[in-house]
């Protein structure tokens, strides 16, 4: 259930309990029905149900960030006009997507906002050839990448607690995922169990993901490092994203970088994919799959569960 559907569906529920409560006043005979009539009529326009409206993006991404990281993201409030989230005894606020602590909401236009992809899909959409348009912007993306301003980074550094490579280092544990072992946040080693357990389990009766599974070849987790031709920090410095590599790309595409010229031109059959069934499993635990970004970077899972709320897809939450 999306954020939107759940206002709405109190809003219901509000309603039916009012209607219900005049009701029995019908029924035990202690009321005036005309007159409990108007007055739950008032009621309802002026006292419990504000009017219908879509919550703000600001709103909808800060109550998705208290519902991904229970117990760490304590709540969203509306305070000093704008949504904010309490992390760590700290509030950070929205800041058009840039979630910054107080002393730095003036500084806002230095910073890009995160990404929250407000159209992640379910599925894989059918790949349509890139526009005129779209050619001119991907031809010169490499300038321009690097010529983009930083994303703001901290909120995540408080996340996970780690603002540096020292800070970042203490919070890995190496585990053993999938038959390799890499070093990952300590914070997602269980999402990941799950992801492995499912993925196992679908390749005793699934050839494709069993061929999958024993042709990976490199994997890497945990790295401190900007992302690729950028200023923003990756979330593999987070050590909450993982690459997975085959030894055999069978000629395909796998990472947008890695093609050169004409790389958006590049249909998904000529790209290296997953198994849906793999991809699933990585989903439905809170990570976000490269393949469905315009940049493609099909070895990439990151975990990113607020993606997974916003764009109501199915999350597993682990208690």
């Amino acid at each position: 259930m999306s954020i939107v559907q759940g206002v709405f569906l109190k809003r219901q529920l509000i309603a039916l309990c009012l209607i219900a409560a005049v009701g029995i006043a019908f029924a035990d005979g202690s009321g005036n029905p005309q007159a409990e009539a108007q007055d739950l009529h008032r009621h309802l326009a002026t006292a419990v149900l504000p009017a219908e409206h879509e919550p703000s993006r600001a709103e909808q991404v800060t109550r998705a960030l208290v519902q991904a990281y229970p117990g760490r993201v304590l709540r969203a409030e509306f305070r000093n006009g704008d949504w904010a989230v309490l992390l760590r005894g700290n509030w950070f606020y929205y800041s058009e997507g840039r979630f910054l602590p107080s002393e730095l909401r003036g500084r806002a236009s230095q910073y890009r906002p995160i990404a929250f992809y407000n159209n992640y899909p379910r599925e894989l959409p059918p790949w349509t050839p890139p526009t005129p348009e779209q050619v001119n912007r991907f031809r010169g993306v490499g300038a321009t990448r690097a010529a983009q301003l930083p994303r703001a980074t901290y909120f995540f550094d408080a996340l996970y607690q780690a603002s540096n490579r020292d800070q970042a280092y203490r919070q890995m544990q190496t585990i053993s995922f999938l038959g390799r072992r890499i070093p990952v946040h300590n914070a997602i080693v269980r999402e990941l169990a799950m992801v492995e357990s499912r993925i196992m389990a679908a390749a005793e009766t699934d050839p494709a993901v069993r061929q999958w599974v024993q042709g990976i070849g490199r994997m890497y987790g945990w790295n401190w490092r900007n992302v690729g031709g950028t200023q923003s920090r990756s979330f593999h410095a987070y050590g909450v994203a993982v690459d997975i590599i085959p030894r055999d790309l069978g000629g395909r595409a796998m990472y947008w970088r890695w093609v050169g010229a004409g790389w958006y031109n590049i249909p998904h059959e000529g790209r290296y994919h997953p198994p849906d069934v793999v991809i699933r499993a990585f989903q439905e635990l809170g990570f976000v799959w490269g393949g469905k970004w315009s940049f493609f970077d099909t070895m990439h899972f990151e975990f990113r569960p607020e993606v997974m709320i916003l764009n109501g897809l199915d999350l597993i939450t682990l208690q």
